[in-house]
């Protein structure tokens, strides 16, 4: 009713000109006849949607819209009771047919936009690996192979552990690539290291922890992922063999995150003095040790060392992914937690998301299972080595003095710069003016560097050799102009 008590003037019908609010109509009539009825209620819910039938507005009978659309009046009535079973129509017996008075007409315009960021020619920004070495071809085949093969009932929900085939092959891969014990009912597989994050963090703050330690300098996510969790993150300083022991004992806190196989950002790894110090604390107050072991199998002058978890798997919760070995877009990880969390973990994981793909997980474990994924492994190796050396050599070249520290794996390397010509924020900003994105150390944590100089994390597993010359011949010039 309107605020007269009379009822709302027709809209413009098709017997009259077919007026504008009918115009989305007319094409919906003239649909095929397989998908005529669908093509008129879409373009009835889009009118109400942009407000060309606004709210109140009383439509004509079925029969007569029919008639004027030239439509079978069955096709008219059943989109009037789909849209009002969805409610963008009301009705009552003899009242008619209404808009809703519930929709509100979308906003129109153009939306705000995010600056975007200037166009760069190189970017040295760590965290990506190379998308284009992704093994195209064999996971083409495994999908088929899976396809073929699997039973209708491994499509339905799966285990929020994950696959049992896929675990159990995981375990075993974990086992002999990184040296962890690895007990498949103890192994979920997530979304990727962020997932299992969270996970831990819900996990842990059901059972009364409030606060997380993580590494200074460390990586950004952190704070954000357990924050959502309820959790506040603790920094905690480090030196060249890891986190140091007294402000971590200090600080009270009872879990913490690592990165002990090749630490994000600074490069360094735990000493193996450090890892002992490191789990006597954890056992001492109860706690916990997350190992996010995110690029534990790109070493490139040595074997890479076995992970922490292998030394107490009741300390230490493991977690790693395909991000860099396969690809991030995957959203394919997996989490190892001490038998006194499993049970939780699981349950967290099955109300959270029901657990991951089915399809996608019988795909990788094809991957696994067949040697392809220790394939993709080695070719990824060659590949970061090469481009970790171009960087290390261009570096050499374009800007001599350049200290490069951390240890040779990883798909990142920091670059100290001396006499770079100003702080490190504006080092960034001459960088980019001359087209290459980079970052520096001091925007992954809370310290600032004492000794001089700026330190770059420089990522390079994304360029190809002449990218990385081209990108520090550009850096160097900027830096001397």
């Amino acid at each position: 009713m309107t605020p007269s008590g009379t009822n709302p003037p027709l809209p413009d019908g098709p017997e009259r000109g077919a007026g504008p609010a009918w115009e989305l109509l007319l094409p919906a009539a003239a649909a095929p006849a397989r998908r005529r009825g669908r093509a008129l209620q879409e373009a009835l819910r889009e009118a109400v949607r942009s407000g060309r039938l606004a709210a109140g507005t009383r439509l004509p009978a079925s029969r007569e819209l029919a008639a004027d659309l030239g439509v079978s009046r069955g096709l008219v009535t059943e989109a009037y009771e789909q849209l009002v079973a969805e409610g963008y129509l009301r009705s009552g017996r003899g009242a008619g047919t209404w808009v809703g008075e519930e929709v509100r007409a979308a906003a129109h315009g153009a939306p705000e936009r995010a600056p975007e960021e200037p166009g760069f020619q190189v970017d040295f920004r760590p965290g990506t690996p190379d998308l284009s070495l992704f093994p195209r071809a064999a996971w083409t085949a495994a999908h088929k192979a899976v396809l073929s093969r699997l039973p209708h009932r491994a499509l339905g929900y799966p285990d929020p552990r994950g696959l049992p085939e896929l675990r159990g092959e995981l375990a075993a891969l974990l086992a002999r690539r990184r040296g962890v014990v690895a007990d498949p009912a103890r192994l979920v597989v997530c979304s990727g290291v962020a997932q299992a994050m969270t996970l831990l963090g819900f996990v842990l703050h059901a059972r009364g922890v409030r606060s997380i330690g993580v590494e200074d300098p460390g990586s950004p996510e952190h704070t954000a992922l357990f924050a959502a969790t309820g959790m506040e993150t603790v920094w905690l300083p480090l030196d060249g063999e890891g986190l140091l022991p007294g402000p971590l004992t200090e600080s009270g806190v009872r879990a913490v995150v690592t990165t002990p196989s090749h630490q994000f950002p600074s490069g360094i790894g735990y000493s193996a003095r450090r890892r002992a110090e490191l789990l006597r604390w954890a056992r001492s107050v109860d706690g916990l040790v997350v190992e996010d072991d995110y690029d534990g199998d790109f070493r490139y002058d040595r074997a890479p060392v076995g992970a922490l978890q292998g030394l107490d798997p009741e300390r230490v919760a493991y977690t790693g992914s395909v991000s860099k070995s396969l690809a991030p877009g995957l959203r394919l990880g997996w989490l190892l937690v001490p038998e006194r969390l499993a049970e939780e973990v699981v349950e967290r994981k099955r109300t959270m998301d029901l657990g991951n793909p089915a399809l996608d997980q019988a795909v990788l474990h094809d991957l696994v299972a067949r040697g392809g994924y220790d394939r993709q492994l080695r070719r990824c190796q060659r590949a970061y080595r090469e481009r970790r050396d171009a960087l290390v050599a261009a570096l050499a070249e374009r800007l001599p003095g350049t200290e490069v520290s951390g240890i040779a794996a990883g798909l990142h390397v920091i670059a100290r710069v001396p006499d770079a010509g100003g702080s490190a924020a504006r080092v960034v900003e001459r960088a980019a003016a001359a087209g290459v994105a980079v970052r520096t150390l001091d925007t992954y944590g809370t310290q600032a560097p004492v000794d001089g100089g700026v330190r770059l994390v420089l990522g390079y597993a994304h360029l190809a050799p002449s990218e990385i010359a081209r990108g520090v011949r550009l850096l160097a010039d900027a830096l001397r102009g």
